[in-house]
């Protein structure tokens, strides 16, 4: 049973097993399934917002408006709850409006989306994209436009590398305090950028931007409610590298925010190959031949050459780029996407995280074995046994990881003419070792030798 809520009521339904329970819950008897109970206001208590998600079962969608009816004042769940297995933690749709839309009612949160989610109700949530009930992320439509909605949902993950606790959300939206200045908000941001990504020269110029983002309502003026949530959002990883890589085309555009909820770009294509199958059927499917299958969806070689050239700019542009270093510590496929001229867009960025940050994290960590020296999938350090602390020093470089996840990609189809060359390319680009700082001639050597060699089979053609 998972709450996000705190209440002064507590309902309890049937015989439960041990478990900790928080009044303002409404749990269900353990025969019943995996359904999230969203609650707006508890009877009698009209302040208190509550959500609950029961894992057991089975449960009729009659039941789950019985519960609403008799123990909350507004009926949240408008449409049935999807039944059995399933990756995603089902959140009513309502829950986002009611859970947004109470604080920014109360002037607690503002932003470009508030009116249009709260009022207008013109931006709607659609499909949930994510199993990861810390990270909600829905498709969804903005008036003529499509996005995808993201919203940070609970404390986050081990070491989240510079965020801010969010043991309560209420705490996400605690600073700037009544009274700050816009140039002290300025101060503040620039400082907890400079804490980031480091002293850079161009800090003022990100700081601006960030200013810029805040005056949601584009009035000139950046109100407290707008500031708070603006402050809420440079704590999120994603979100300052859309800032950083601004002017680049890798990260998709932030269309709006309200809170720390925003409104992401939609793209197209995503993962960046594979195909989505039923559960029932992915169970028996053999991983080998789930990753063969994977290979047999993808576009055309001269586009995943495109595509493979992006990601090997985004690699450029984050190691030793206008802001600083920054690792890739998820390099799937899952993580990236393109759009529909075959442009790489980066679809979680999450675990792309300034170095400076990892470094001073990392060495915190204690240790027995190597492998507890993992951030993501793909950040390791090694363990220092003398002190059983992490090292800061990264096994393997972004470039390194980056062709690892290339490589069947790439070589898959690749023209005849050049497919032994590109091979041993990047074969001598996956066994780079240790930091790029300590390879960085060899490091950009081989970058560039692989994005010429794409370039000069592609260029000539329309894909390019």
């Amino acid at each position: 049973m998972f709450g996000i809520c705190h209440g002064k009521r507590s309902v309890s339904m049937g015989v439960l097993q041990k478990a900790s329970v928080h009044p303002g819950e409404v749990l269900l008897p353990a025969h019943e399934v995996p359904v999230l109970l969203v609650a707006g206001s508890v009877r009698g208590e009209l302040d208190s917002l509550c959500g609950v998600l029961v894992l057991h079962r089975d449960v009729s969608w009659a039941r789950v408006q019985k519960l609403n009816s008799e123990h909350f004042i507004l009926p949240l769940c408008t449409r049935p709850i999807p039944s059995g297995p399933t990756k995603c933690l089902q959140f009513c749709d309502n829950f986002f409006f009611i859970f947004q839309c109470d604080k920014y009612k109360k002037g607690v949160i503002d932003g470009s989306a508030c009116s249009s989610l709260c009022e207008k109700q013109t931006l709607y949530l659609g499909k949930c994209l994510t199993a990861n009930p810390n990270s909600q992320v829905y498709s969804g439509s903005w008036g003529d436009l499509e996005g995808v909605i993201k919203c940070q949902m609970e404390e986050a993950p081990r070491y989240d590398l510079g965020g801010e606790p969010r043991k309560e959300t209420s705490a996400a939206f605690n600073k700037p305090t009544k009274g700050t200045s816009v140039e002290k908000f300025r101060e503040m941001i620039t400082d907890h950028l400079k804490a980031k990504v480091g002293d850079q020269a161009n800090l003022a110029e990100l700081a601006t931007q960030v200013l810029s983002i805040a005056d949601g309502n584009k009035d000139s003026h950046i109100s407290l409610p707008e500031a708070r949530s603006t402050w809420a959002l440079l704590q999120l990883n994603e979100f300052l590298l859309a800032l950083v890589l601004h002017d680049r085309e890798h990260t998709p555009k932030l269309l709006g925010f309200c809170g720390d909820l925003y409104v992401m770009e939609k793209v197209p294509h995503s993962p960046l190959y594979g195909i989505s199958l039923p559960w029932i059927i992915e169970m028996w499917i053999p991983a080998g031949l789930r990753r063969s299958m994977d290979q047999w969806f993808t576009p055309s070689w001269p586009h995943k050459a495109k595509i493979s050239i992006g990601l090997l700019e985004l690699v450029e542009d984050i190691f030793h780029g206008t802001f600083g270093s920054f690792l890739m510590c998820d390099v799937s496929a899952t993580t990236f996407g393109y759009n529909d001229r075959h442009d790489l867009k980066v679809m979680d960025a999450r675990h792309i995280v300034p170095e400076a940050i990892f470094q001073e994290v990392i060495r915190q960590q204690r240790c027995d074995v190597d492998e507890d020296c993992l951030y993501g999938a793909d950040c390791l350090t090694s363990c220092d046994l003398t002190k059983h602390r992490c090292t800061t020093e990264v096994t393997r470089p972004n470039l390194a990881k980056a062709c690892d996840a290339l490589k069947d990609y790439i070589l898959r189809g690749a023209p005849s003419d050049m497919s032994e060359e590109l091979e041993k390319q990047l074969y001598a680009c996956i066994a780079l070792k240790g930091s790029a700082e300590q390879m960085e001639i060899e490091h950009s050597l081989i970058l560039n030798n692989l994005k010429t060699l794409l370039w000069k089979k592609i260029s000539h053609t329309k894909d390019s």
